[in-house]
C-alpha cells in the first residue's frame, strides 16, 4: 500500500471540510425553518385562544404577559412581550401556513412585521384607477 502524500491529505481534508460546511449550512436552514414554523404556531395558538374571550383586548394582554414571563423563565431570552406579540402578528399577517416561505428567516419576518401598511403591488389594473 502506497504512503499518502501531503497533496493526498490536503485533498481528503478539503473534501471532508466541504462535507462538514454543507451539513452545517443544511442544519442551520432546517433549524431556522422549524423555528419560523414554531413561531407561526405560537401566533396561531394565541389568536385562537384570544377569540374565545369576551373582553379580548384585556384578556389577550394578560395572556401575552403571562406567556412571555413563563416562556422566558423556562426557555431563556427571546420571549419578551414584544417578541410574543410579534409571533401573534406574524400569524395574523400570514394566516395561511403555506404562504410562509422557508427561504426567509425569523429575522426577515420580524423586519416585515414592522411595516405599518403593506404596499400595493403594481398591476395594470391599479394603474387604470
Amino acid at each position: 500500500m502506497a504512503d499518502l502524500t501531503v497533496n493526498d491529505c490536503d485533498n481528503v481534508y478539503q473534501t471532508v471540510r466541504e462535507i462538514l460546511l454543507k451539513a452545517r449550512h443544511q442544519a442551520m436552514q432546517t433549524v431556522n425553518a422549524e423555528m419560523v414554523r414554531a413561531y407561526w404556531e405560537i401566533g396561531r395558538t394565541i389568536v385562537e385562544q384570544e377569540q374565545q374571550g369576551q373582553a379580548r383586548a384585556e384578556y389577550g394582554m394578560r395572556l401575552i404577559e403571562n406567556l412571555s414571563s413563563r416562556l422566558t423563565e423556562e426557555f431563556g431570552r427571546g420571549f419578551t412581550d414584544v417578541n410574543v406579540k410579534g409571533m401573534r402578528r406574524f400569524y395574523m399577517l400570514f394566516p395561511i401556513r403555506h404562504s410562509v416561505s422557508a427561504e426567509l428567516s425569523w429575522s426577515h419576518y420580524r423586519r416585515l412585521l414592522k411595516v405599518e401598511k403593506p404596499c400595493l403591488l403594481y398591476t395594470s389594473d391599479a394603474a387604470d384607477e
